[in-house]
């Protein structure tokens, strides 16, 4: 995995936490919803980019 790729879903999934966290806090239901949208869609970067450096490795 790039470390460009890691640090930009990092950085989604840490959005995703404190957007969820307004959202409860503040009552949004939705905002709390999108945050943890996000929160799935960095633990799936990172998963596709584990597969990646996987058949990098395999190939290597």
């Amino acid at each position: 995995m790039s470390l460009e790729d890691r640090i930009k879903a990092t950085a989604k999934n840490v959005e995703g936490k404190i957007q969820e966290v307004v959202g409860d806090v503040t009552g949004d239901p939705q905002a709390k919803a999108e945050g943890q949208a996000k929160q799935a869609e960095a633990s799936g970067r990172h998963t596709v980019e584990n597969v990646k450096d996987n058949v990098k490795k395999m190939i290597d």
